[in-house]
């Protein structure tokens, strides 16, 4: 399989522990939001704006990247912003803070991936585009399920202890901070 470079494996990796990390939180997210005093509509304000900022950063930085020529530092400071916000969920139960550290998260997302897809495209020729895609998603989507049971079985041993879980996804999140360097 020589379509799989180096690169591609290195990124495929991080996305999937990326995607542990934030996967074991969103299931959960509205629970522990209501636990620490979120109404509601303020559960649907905080993912409005997160969501939000991560869909209107993409463009920017993807064109960002594209005009400064350079992938790596993209990748590299949305992978750590999106690593840092996890903790700090648990931290502090002020909504202004809860607030920020969604928003960072999602901050991550917008300046990581443009970057993120023009290095797995500058990877793949014509032939191997769909392979190299297909593979960084299918690794993508191992994290997305392996996530969410990760935090079934914390939960099943630990249940409503909703604060330690998001200090235990920072682990992979600075992994994925780890493999960015190479």
């Amino acid at each position: 399989m020589k379509f799989l470079t180096r690169t591609v494996w290195i990124l495929s990796f991080i996305s999937l522990l990326t995607d542990v990390a934030s996967e074991m939180l969103y299931p959960i997210m509205p629970i522990y939001l209501k636990s620490i005093g979120f109404s509601v509509l303020l559960i649907g304000i905080l993912e409005g704006i997160a969501e939000a900022t991560a869909g209107l950063s993409k463009g920017y930085f993807g064109k960002v990247s594209d005009s400064s020529g350079r992938r790596a530092p993209f990748i590299r400071l949305g992978y750590t912003l999106s690593a840092l916000s996890k903790p700090l969920m648990a931290v502090t139960i002020f909504p202004v803070w809860i607030f920020l550290a969604r928003t960072v998260d999602r901050l991550g997302k917008g300046i990581r991936t443009g970057a993120r897809d023009a290095l797995l495209s500058d990877e793949a020729t014509p032939d191997t585009k769909g392979r190299v895609f297909g593979f960084h998603r299918s690794m993508d989507t191992i994290g997305a399920v392996a996530g969410p049971s990760l935090a079934l079985l914390y939960l099943y041993v630990y249940p409503t202890s909703y604060s330690p879980l998001f200090l235990l996804a920072f682990i992979p999140g600075v992994l994925a901070i780890g493999l960015s360097f190479f």
